[in-house]
């Protein structure tokens, strides 16, 4: 079976805490009551590849979960939507990778997160079919030997390769050479170039890189740099819940919005509205909308 999108990369368990207030060490907030709490399936390329499922893509999943009952659940959660997880790996003895995430009354969050190194997957093992006849090839920094050869297996059969790039390591060069589209978090453009503005570091950027560019930037929406032309589209305003998962939601509505081969402006501004649509239900993986809640936030929008 061949798919639309294969993602290789990160999944795991978000512990969710609501609290009214994030604590404050040595104040009266070192000690905050929960206002709910929930255990929900997430991680960066799972989130992205539910979102694909969800728009009406033909997904697979490669990874590591332990073996343990998170893990199950994980797996279970990915098939119940219609991703393939033939190509899971399970690690006897491991703990499955936890997130305890905080959000605070006003949908703000802070991320607690623990993943064993024995959770990498073993780049000899990637399916290099797979890889070489999907429409397009996800992968993320969590796992950056396998994200490196799954982009290296694509490139090589002219597949093309969105990357999530949330920090910088030493081999961060390498994967900008091999990825066709990068995804960056709003922090790692600065962090690589030294230039605070969007504009003039994905300018900079273009040195290194001569594809499309792209930025997320929470709650002031995306950038791009497509060609010579730099791209601001702003993100849509809702009254956010959780905006876990949001950046991994837009990763799959820009994929999704690439692989119909939309203008690169009306793309970012579907991945907006997808990640916005996330934000109003509590959970990465649990809060992934379907396209009628996307097309409902472009609507509303439209008649403002």
């Amino acid at each position: 079976m061949n798919f639309d999108v294969v993602g290789v990369g990160a999944s795991c368990i978000d512990h969710v805490c609501r609290l009214p207030v994030f604590p404050e060490a040595g104040s009266a907030r070192s000690k905050i009551r929960l206002i709910s709490e929930s255990r929900t399936c997430g991680g960066q390329t799972a989130t992205a590849l539910a979102s694909c499922q969800f728009f009406g893509l033909r997904t697979k999943y490669i990874g590591v979960v332990g073996e343990d009952e998170d893990g199950a659940r994980i797996c279970h959660e990915l098939r119940k939507r219609g991703i393939d997880t033939s190509d899971v790996a399970r690690r006897h003895g491991i703990p499955t990778a936890t997130a305890t995430i905080l959000i605070d009354d006003t949908g703000d969050r802070i991320v607690l997160w623990h993943r064993d190194p024995a959770l990498a997957f073993d780049p000899g093992r990637l399916p290099h079919e797979a890889l070489s006849s999907a429409r397009l090839v996800h992968v993320d920094d969590v796992d950056e030997p396998a994200a490196i050869e799954a982009a290296r297996v694509a490139r090589r059969a002219g597949v093309p390769v969105a990357c999530d790039l949330d920090h910088i390591t030493d081999q961060t060069g390498e994967f900008l050479t091999l990825v066709s589209i990068p995804i960056f978090a709003q922090h790692v453009p600065q962090q690589l170039t030294g230039e605070a503005d969007p504009e003039r570091a994905l300018r900079a950027l273009r040195r290194r890189h001569p594809g499309l560019l792209v930025v997320t930037m929470g709650a002031d929406g995306a950038a791009a740099l497509d060609g010579g032309d730099f791209l601001r589209v702003p993100a849509f305003s809702v009254s956010a819940v959780d905006t876990t998962g949001a950046g991994d939601v837009f990763r799959g509505g820009l994929i999704y919005a690439t692989l119909r081969g939309w203008p690169v402006v009306e793309s970012l501004r579907f991945a907006n509205a997808a990640a916005a649509a996330s934000c109003l239900t509590l959970g990465a993986m649990a809060g992934v909308p379907d396209l009628d809640a996307v097309r409902g936030i472009l609507e509303s929008a439209r008649r403002v």
